[in-house]
């Protein structure tokens, strides 16, 4: 996909949101803060380890606990407190396996 367009963005947004549900099936979506918020405890701010958010250029998939995550990789970016994200462009970009080990570490916390 040489340039993202709205529809393709979104449709990679739903394709990681399905993957985080499959990945942590105990996992309740709450939209909240212009994204996918997914928390294992939806009356609790506390619950939330992840989310999904779409811009005009990519999408994110930001980690609750980012900087206490384990990962090898580096690919977790930002300086934030308490987040890091990963930025995909395309579905081709995720390697499932990998952001799957993340979301059980961060879905733990």
């Amino acid at each position: 996909m040489a340039e993202n367009n709205a529809l393709d963005l979104i449709a990679l947004a739903n394709e990681l949101e399905a993957f985080i549900q499959s990945c942590v099936p105990d996992s309740a979506k709450v939209s909240k803060y212009g994204g996918t918020l997914f928390t294992l405890k939806p009356e609790e701010k506390e619950g939330q380890f992840c989310g999904v958010f779409v811009y005009s250029a990519h999408v994110q998939l930001s980690f609750s606990h980012g900087p206490q995550l384990k990962d090898e990789r580096k690919l977790l970016t930002g300086t934030g407190k308490h987040r890091r994200h990963i930025n995909f462009k395309d579905a081709e970009e995720i390697d499932y396996p990998y952001i799957k080990e993340l979301l059980l570490q961060a879905s733990r916390m």
